[in-house]
């Protein structure tokens, strides 16, 4: 007999291209991101196919939206929470 586990978590994955409907953000930053552990990381189901956890993703953007820090640009002198042009 099977037990039953009411903890049991579903994880729902999403495709590339799914994740690209979300994210605003081209393959290649996302991909950067991922190696500089700033975005969550993709699952390798084959070697052709890949995946990323919804919630891990869904956790990021919530993380996002919730973060008064503004991004720097590469090169940048400002800080984070300055205005571009200040120091």
């Amino acid at each position: 007999m099977i037990g039953t586990d009411s903890t049991l978590k579903i994880t729902t994955l999403i495709n590339r291209k799914t994740l690209l409907a979300m994210i605003p953000l081209s393959d290649r930053t996302i991909y950067n991101m991922e190696k500089r552990g700033e975005f969550p990381r993709r699952i390798v189901l084959t070697s052709r196919k890949v995946a990323w956890d919804l919630a891990e993703v869904e956790h990021w953007i919530e993380e996002r939206k919730q973060s008064r820090d503004k991004a720097i640009r590469p090169g940048s002198t400002a800080t984070p929470g300055t205005p571009s042009g200040t120091k």
